[in-house]
This record gives structure tokens, C-alpha cells and sequence, in this order.
């Protein structure tokens, strides 16, 4: 009798990174929504689009050890860890409370974020 020989599975290789589109770009004012930090605002650091995370200043700080280098020295540092970014809100620029957004078309083809409580733009920070 054979014995049975089961057939490797087939690895996909190099696949593009799936980037995705967020509400949310760097230099935004956001409320966090949920977890340890909820209720907390902050200004946008960074944004990582291939994971869907957000880096908010002084939200969702960790300790990090870090060994001494010839450049720096070692200890103990406190840091922004990202979000994801379904757990913040942007802040109404009117109002100043969180509010969903709303995309609309300008005259020139642009995109641009409306929020829907107040229908008030909110400017892109490039």
C-alpha cells in the first residue's frame, strides 16, 4: 500500500500592500473613542496606511527599554503606540465635539471633508 502524500500548499508571494483610505490624515484633531484612553484628544503624528493605524500625541503611551547606543543613551523612554483607526473621531472645527465626516466633490474635481454636524469643510493638512 502508498502512503498517502499530501501536496504543499502554494505560498502567494509578493502581493502589493493593500493600502487603505482613512478619514483621517496627519496633523488632524481626533477624540479617541474607546479603550484606556477614551475621551482623550490629540493631534495626528503619523499614519500608517498599509495597517490602518494612527499615531495620537500623548494618547496610548507604552514604556519602551531601549539599549544604549554610541548615539544615544539607554532607559526607559514613554512613547505613542498607533490605534487603529476606527476607535477616533475628527473634532469639528466649529463646534470643537467629534462628528462624522462627509466627502464631497468640489468644483475642480477635489475631494473634500465636510463634517455632518455642523457642514462645516474640514481643511486637508499637507
Amino acid at each position: 500500500m502508498k502512503p498517502l502524500v499530501y501536496r504543499k500548499a502554494k505560498r502567494l508571494r509578493h502581493q502589493p500592500p493593500v493600502r487603505q483610505i482613512l478619514h483621517i490624515t496627519k496633523g488632524d484633531t481626533v477624540q479617541v473613542l474607546s479603550g484606556d484612553d477614551k475621551g482623550k484628544q490629540g493631534k495626528v503624528k503619523r499614519v500608517h496606511l498599509k495597517t490602518g493605524r494612527v499615531e495620537v500625541e500623548g494618547v496610548n503611551l507604552i514604556t519602551k527599554h531601549q539599549k544604549p547606543t554610541q548615539g544615544a543613551p539607554g532607559g526607559k523612554i514613554r512613547r505613542e503606540a498607533p490605534l487603529h483607526h476606527s476607535k477616533l473621531m475628527l473634532i469639528d472645527p466649529k463646534t470643537g465635539e467629534p462628528t462624522r465626516i462627509r466627502r464631497q466633490k468640489d468644483a475642480d474635481g477635489t475631494l473634500e471633508r465636510i463634517a455632518v454636524k455642523s457642514g462645516q469643510s474640514i481643511p486637508r493638512n499637507r
